[in-house]
């Protein structure tokens, strides 16, 4: 209780101190390695070829008609880890290490139908080699209600927060521990109100693509509302499910001498446990310094929740799971630097902090795109402190047999492109 109550002090000294700054002025949760793969996949795609009759947003938002668009992608790495770092063992002991080479390929089709002024409609499919199968993507549909109410259900994710860090705040993804946690399912309504507005929804993850209809203790409900005033960004949201405690959250975020600051909250009151009551906090931000090209971001997180777990949709490079978010005190420090010549070469750290495991996850790297469509990447995934604290064992990189790789040595090599051909009347 003690460190509870040390805990929350720091968390609102800090919080008290950023609004501080600011009147002075006038004015990514879990560690989630798939950000290893983000901007370097992001980069790929932006290399695309267009071939239509150049309909605008207006022609797409009023306009009848159709976009078809084709992706692909082939990615081929080497992996290569131990089970415990170098310095703490010897890497040349057989068995103590692990290799796998990585080759998969990813392509899909999607048409996005503009039926009616009021009426949108989307659907994705796509397969993945090895594990070969179609799959059903982004499958939706959107209806405006004489431009005041916008509806949008189907199959798609969504997320709330804004931390890249820690998304706790993204209240749409937790789970109950042991319940069937499959793809999202949403219906929500959108109502702009000047400067901002109201969504509302209903979210199932129910197996509903294999015949399952969901129970009334399957469902989720949410409510959020967004202010966006001209010197910062608010936001106010509400979700609640059966078998999870009652969780909303705030979020603030603002620029202040050309530094960007977010803060979020969250407090969980839990029905189950005797309305037992939890909160989490963060505070954070991002600056970029000479033109752009070197970016720093930090940011420090509190979780006083327990046995709280959140869900992690399938991607191209892993399955979908349930993770459990870290408690107590971590931090976060990432910094990116652009170089500015031919084939945009970056380097890049990325770094979490336990205090209270005292465990620590590194990821320095480097990435290039040597030629058109092709982009080569080095990362190294490594887990530092305590041998027995959270990060040493969930890095994010297994072996065949589900065991984690503490030093992890990766080489990706993504050839990708997309091709889209549209046409309105």
């Amino acid at each position: 209780m003690k460190h509870l109550l040390f805990y929350a002090c720091f968390i609102i000294f800090l919080s008290l101190s950023a609004v501080s700054v600011k009147g002075q002025e006038q004015d990514s949760l879990d560690w989630d390695i798939d950000s290893i793969f983000d901007e370097f996949l992001e980069e790929d795609d932006e290399e695309e070829v267009i071939l239509s009759n150049e309909p605008t947003i207006q022609n797409i938002i009023r306009q009848r008609g159709y976009n078809f668009e084709a992706f692909f992608r082939f990615v081929s790495g080497y992996n290569y880890g131990w089970f415990e770092v170098p310095w703490y063992s010897n890497p040349l002991d057989e068995g103590a290490s692990f290799s796998e080479l990585v080759i998969k390929m990813y392509s899909s089709f999607s048409i996005d139908a503009q039926i009616s002024n009021s009426f949108r409609a989307k659907a994705t499919v796509y397969f993945i080699i090895p594990k070969f199968g179609f799959q059903l993507g982004d499958f939706f549909f959107d209806y405006n209600i004489y431009d005041t109410v916008f509806v949008r259900g189907g199959k798609y994710n969504l997320a709330w927060g804004i931390s890249n860090n820690y998304s706790f705040a993204n209240l749409l993804a937790r789970v109950p521990e042991n319940s069937y946690n499959g793809q999202s399912f949403i219906l929500k309504a959108d109502v702009p109100i000047g400067i901002g507005g109201f969504q509302v929804l209903a979210l199932t993850r129910e197996n509903l693509l294999g015949g399952v209809a969901p129970k009334k203790e399957d469902l989720g409900y949410g409510a959020k509302y967004n202010l966006a005033l001209r010197k910062a960004d608010l936001n106010l949201g509400v979700f609640y499910r059966e078998e999870m405690p009652f969780r909303s959250f705030f979020s603030a975020k603002t620029t202040i001498m050309e530094t960007e600051i977010y803060n979020e909250w969250l407090l969980a009151v839990d029905p189950n446990m005797d309305n037992e009551i939890s909160f989490a906090a963060n505070l954070g931000f991002s600056r970029d310094f000479f033109d752009g090209k070197f970016n720093v971001g930090a940011e420090i997180f509190f979780n006083g929740e327990g046995n709280a777990y959140w869900y992690r949709p399938e991607e191209w490079y892993r399955e979908s799971e349930i993770s459990p978010f870290i408690e107590g005190i971590n931090a976060a420090f990432n910094l990116l630097y652009k170089f500015d010549t031919k084939n945009d070469p970056r380097l890049f750290l990325q770094t979490r902090y336990s205090f209270l495991e005292e465990s620590a996850f590194l990821v320095p790297g480097f990435s290039i795109n040597p030629l058109p469509n092709l982009g080569l990447r080095l990362s190294v995934p490594m887990a530092v402190g305590n041998r027995d604290g959270y990060y040493y064992s969930h890095t994010g990189f297994k072996n065949d047999k589900n065991k984690p790789l503490a030093f992890t040595i990766v080489l990706l090599l993504s050839l990708s492109g997309r091709v889209n051909y549209g046409h309105y009347y």
